[in-house]
């Protein structure tokens, strides 16, 4: 039996480069430790879950729905080396578990990432994710245009856990980019909610029209900066999403994520979204698009992007997955993230119906599981079964 275990990080990029090019089965990626499971966007808390801890070494005992472990995070955030040294011990787990992921890791430093580069505040604690401070007035934000990205201390921090790595990072475990958030996202971060107001006001357009390319602007520089730090090729990564193993994308170099975009009308997101992510991943050859809450017209505006090359949702359980997965079937995009659970499924049977729909559908997928086996062996079938059923 082939259990996709310790794999280097090239022979995992052969495995998945086959899977964008149509050749071979869907990608399942079965998590090693609790702690990766609030990563996969779908609670394995009440209907549906096994109550079962994913098996395999470096299990951290973490509660299921904690998708991090924030135990001593403000050292971390501020010691690059403790940073790659806690991100190692996670990754470690995925290395010689049966599973299509690669493990990987990132300095872990929220969504305040590039706000900071340009000098919005944050608070930092123990017990959450940084978390932005007060808006950038518009002249603030103006200057932000012209900020030098890569000599910063929060890019520093990036820089010197990119640099442990490379220095002891082995083989098997990749590096990937910080949070970037998207275009959106990153202009909702810098100017506050003022944002909404804004957006609904027509005197307000060109305003708002410079507000989007200054974001989107920035967070190219950002994002191709970082991917310098990584020496990665501007239209392929490695990428997780925040999870410790993550997935090649020959074709996409970087991710983006829009969750304000669901708080908007479906005309706003054709006129400012739509327009702003395709310009973002035009210099990266493609993306792969992430949004959490529920927006059937963002999701299906989203597929529809010439670079939109797979979808991650943060709330698959509010829609009908086989609708989900025939709009991503139609637009030829991956569905890469998690699957809620039904009611009483164990994990046999929830891959086999999800297997099922991506056939039915004609998908093309990669799994972040919702229900998990008992053992390592039972782990190893399941890598098995999906391939065979996919």
């Amino acid at each position: 039996m082939d259990q996709r275990s310790g794999k280097t990080i090239n022979e995992k990029k052969r495995l998945h480069e086959a899977f964008w090019c149509g050749d071979g089965p869907s990608l399942i990626l079965i998590p090693p430790a609790r702690q990766d499971l609030g990563s996969t966007g779908v609670s394995p808390v009440g209907p549906g879950s096994t109550g079962v801890s994913p098996v395999g070494p470096g299990s951290t005992g973490v509660s299921p729905v904690d998708s991090y472990d924030l135990r001593n995070y403000v050292r971390r955030f501020n010691d690059p080396r403790a940073m790659w040294e806690s991100e190692m011990a996670r990754a470690a787990a995925v290395v010689d578990c049966p599973t299509d992921g690669i493990a990987a890791v990132r300095p872990n430093l929220g969504v305040i990432f590039i706000p900071a580069i340009v000098g919005q505040g944050f608070g930092l604690s123990d017990s959450a994710m940084p978390w932005p401070g007060e808006p950038l007035g518009r002249e603030q934000i103006r200057a932000a245009a012209s900020a030098d990205v890569a000599h910063t201390e929060m890019m520093a921090r990036a820089a010197a856990f990119y640099e442990i790595h490379r220095a002891g990072g082995g083989e098997c475990v990749a590096a990937y980019h910080a949070d970037t958030q998207g275009v959106f996202n990153l202009a909702h971060l810098l100017y506050g909610e003022q944002i909404f107001v804004d957006l609904a006001d027509p005197d307000e357009t060109a305003w708002m029209a410079e507000l989007m390319q200054i974001s989107r602007e920035l967070w190219v520089r950002v994002s191709s900066h970082l991917k310098t730090l990584l020496g990665e090729a501007a239209g392929s990564m490695i990428h997780a999403h925040g999870a410790s193993q993550g997935v090649y994308f020959p074709s996409a170099g970087v991710r983006t994520t829009e969750d304000t975009a669901t708080l908007i009308s479906p005309a706003m997101i054709d006129t400012t979204i739509a327009p702003a992510v395709d310009a973002a991943a035009k210099p990266f050859g493609g993306a792969f698009v992430h949004f959490c809450g529920c927006h059937t017209g963002l999701l299906e505006r989203l597929c529809r992007l010439e670079r939109t090359r797979a979808l991650d949702l943060g709330n698959p359980e509010m829609y009908d997955t086989e609708w989900v997965l025939r709009q991503c079937a139609a637009t030829g995009t991956v569905l890469c993230g998690g699957i809620a659970a039904q009611g009483g499924e164990d994990w046999r049977a929830y891959i086999a119906r999800i297997a099922k729909l991506v056939k039915k559908t004609g998908a093309r997928m990669i799994l972040r599981p919702a229900v998990f086996p008992n053992t390592r062996e039972e782990a190893a079938e399941m890598l098995e079964t999906w391939h065979e059923l996919t």
